[in-house]
């Protein structure tokens, strides 16, 4: 008997890892950009768009920003740090946004 409840909680622990796998994935950034582009894409019945890019970037630029400054305090050296980027760029993407 002690057998099968050790395979038993084996398989549930298995079981939980792989929701948790398929949780993760759905959640993922990637999955909700794909989601998001798919609605667009639905939503828009045919119509010729332009400028996507731009737009997907400043959807996902914009939030990114906001949370950067906000965690580094709004110090602009250590956020160009955090995001990889040159701290004149990031003044320039800042206010682009509006957010400087």
């Amino acid at each position: 008997m002690k057998k099968f409840d050790d395979n038993s909680a084996l398989q549930s622990f298995e079981l939980i890892e792989q929701v948790e796998k398929l949780s993760t994935q759905e959640n993922s950034l990637r999955s909700q950009v794909e989601k998001a582009l798919n609605r667009y894409f639905n939503h828009i019945e045919g119509e010729p768009v332009t400028d996507l890019h731009r737009m997907v970037i400043s959807e996902v630029e914009i939030p990114l920003f906001e949370a950067v400054m906000k965690h580094t305090g709004n110090n602009q050296s250590k956020a160009s740090v955090m995001l990889g980027i040159n701290r004149g760029t990031l003044r320039t993407k800042l206010k682009s946004y509006g957010l400087l």
